[in-house]
């Protein structure tokens, strides 16, 4: 099956040999997005709210290029460098989804890249 790479210019470029999101089929997988602006592509300031609040911008405008939304997520990833935000970047998800909330996992990690406290990817299927 073809794979179809997916951009946004209202999401952060690339850092990496990677594209924002691939689609195959009728499903469509997007990398890890962290806290980065993509007008500055620096880290956006403030704590984790902060962070998790630009990622799922960052993730919802990748989305969008692919003609999806939040409505077609089956699976969210969340990596965090301290799980003791687990309450907070819940209530910034809650901002995004609605029931029935797609299956999700949630990751302690060491460190994340460019110091980002918050790290999430997504993997959509959409109809048609």
């Amino acid at each position: 099956m073809p794979r179809q790479p997916i951009h946004s210019d209202a999401a952060p470029k690339a850092i990496g040999p990677y594209s924002q999101a691939v689609r195959s089929g009728n499903t469509l997988y997007l990398s890890g997005q962290t806290p980065l602006d993509p007008a500055t592509g620096e880290m956006v300031p403030g704590g984790i709210e902060a962070q998790a609040a630009r990622v799922f911008e960052n993730l919802k405008a990748v989305l969008a290029a692919a003609g999806a939304s939040f409505d077609d997520v089956v699976r969210v990833a969340i990596y965090m460098t301290d799980l003791g935000n687990f309450a907070v970047v819940n209530e910034v998800m809650k901002r995004y989804f609605h029931e029935p909330y797609p299956a999700r996992s949630t990751i302690g990690v060491a460190a994340l890249p460019r110091g980002a406290a918050v790290e999430i990817d997504l993997i959509a299927v959409m109809s048609g």
